[in-house]
C-alpha cells in the first residue's frame, strides 16, 4: 500500500515545510519475496510493491557474474526524472541513519534501472534489514514527492535461494554457443577433444533453455576423396551430432541437419591445418527475440 506522510529532514529531499510524500512500500504482512526463475541459465528474484509495481533482481548465465535490477513500474515515467536511491531503516528500527547508495536518471517511458555495483549494494542493505528506497519528484507535478521502498521483511530465506541459483549459473551465455564450429580429426568421424567440449556445452545449454526453437546442424568436409563420398560423410557427421543431441533429451523435431560435402570451404586444402578447418560441423541455435 502507499501512505502519505509529512516530509521530515531525514529524507534528504528539497521540499517545502508543508509538502507531502507518497510512500509506496509493502507492509510487514504484505512483504513477499519470490524466485520467479531458477535454473542454470537464469535467476530472477521478485518483490511486489503494492499499488506501484515490482522490484526485480536478475542474472543470466555468462562468463562473468552479472546482476541487473529493474524497478518495474505500473506507470512508466512521463519525463526524464532524476532520483536518489537511499538505504533507510524500516519504521520498526528507529534511530538507524539512512545513507545514499547512488544517484539515478529514469528515462521517459522506461522502467527504472540500477547499475550493477548499486544493485549489489541494495542486496547487502536488504540482507541487514534496511529498505533500499527511491526518492523522486512526481512526473506531472514536481511539488509532489514520491518514495518507493523495498521491504526487507521475509527477504532472508528467498535471498539464500537466489544466491544458490547465482552460484549454479553456467559460465557461458546463449551468445557464446549460438554459433559453434566443431572440427574433426583427419580421415575419420571423431571430433577433436576441444570440439567435444564445445558440443557438450551446446547440449547442456539446450537442456535448460526451452525458448530455443531451432537447432541447425550443417556439416562440411575437405576436398580429399571423391565428391559423392564426401557428401555422404558430411551427411553422416550431421546425423551423428543430431543423434547426440537427441540421446541427451533434445526433441528431434527442433533439429535440422544438412550435409554440404566439400562445398563452401573456409580455407584452401593445400595444408593440413587448412584441411582441418574445412572438416567441420557448424551448429547454430535460435530463439525468439
Amino acid at each position: 500500500m502507499w501512505r502519505k506522510v509529512l516530509l521530515v529532514s531525514a529524507l534528504c529531499l528539497p521540499l517545502t515545510a508543508t509538502a507531502e510524500l507518497r510512500h509506496y512500500v509493502a507492509s510487514l504482512g504484505e512483504s513477499q519475496w519470490r524466485m520467479s526463475q531458477s535454473s542454470p541459465i537464469a535467476c530472477r528474484l521478485e518483490h511486489n510493491i503494492p499499488a506501484y509495481g515490482k522490484a526485480v533482481f536478475s542474472s543470466r548465465a555468462s562468463k562473468n557474474l552479472e546482476l541487473n535490477f529493474t524497478l518495474d513500474m505500473w506507470v512508466k515515467p512521463d519525463a526524464v526524472t532524476r532520483a536518489t536511491l537511499m538505504s533507510r531503516a524500516p519504521s520498526w528500527r528507529p534511530g538507524v541513519e539512512s545513507k545514499e547508495i547512488t544517484q539515478l536518471k529514469y528515462q521517459r517511458y522506461f522502467n527504472g534501472e540500477v547499475p550493477k555495483k548499486a544493485a549489489w549494494s541494495m542486496l547487502a542493505e536488504l540482507e541487514r534489514g534496511m529498505e533500499p528506497t527511491f526518492y523522486y519528484a512526481d512526473w506531472h507535478n514536481e511539488a509532489n514527492k514520491i518514495a518507493v521502498g523495498l521491504s526487507a521483511a521475509n527477504f532472508g530465506r528467498t535471498y539464500r535461494e537466489f544466491k544458490s541459483c547465482l552460484a549454479s549459473l553456467l559460465p557461458y551465455s546463449f551468445d557464446d554457443i549460438a554459433f559453434t564450429v566443431l572440427n574433426y580429426e583427419a580421415g575419420g568421424t571423431e571430433l577433436t577433444p576441444f570440439s567435444k567440449q564445445q558440443l557438450s556445452r551446446v547440449q547442456e545449454y539446450l537442456s535448460y533453455d526451452p525458448q530455443v526453437e531451432l537447432v541447425l546442424v550443417d556439416a562440411y568436409t575437405d576436398s580429399f576423396g571423391g565428391r559423392s563420398v564426401n557428401q555422404r560423410v558430411s551427411e553422416e557427421r550431421a546425423q551423428t551430432v543430431k543423434g547426440y543431441f537427441v540421446a541427451k533429451g533434445i526433441p528431434q523435431e527442433r533439429i535440422h541437419t544438412e550435409g554440404h560435402g566439400e562445398r563452401r570451404h573456409v580455407a584452401s586444402n593445400g595444408e593440413i591445418d587448412e584441411r582441418a578447418r574445412n572438416r567441420r560441423v557448424v551448429v547454430r541455435i535460435s530463439k525468439p527475440m
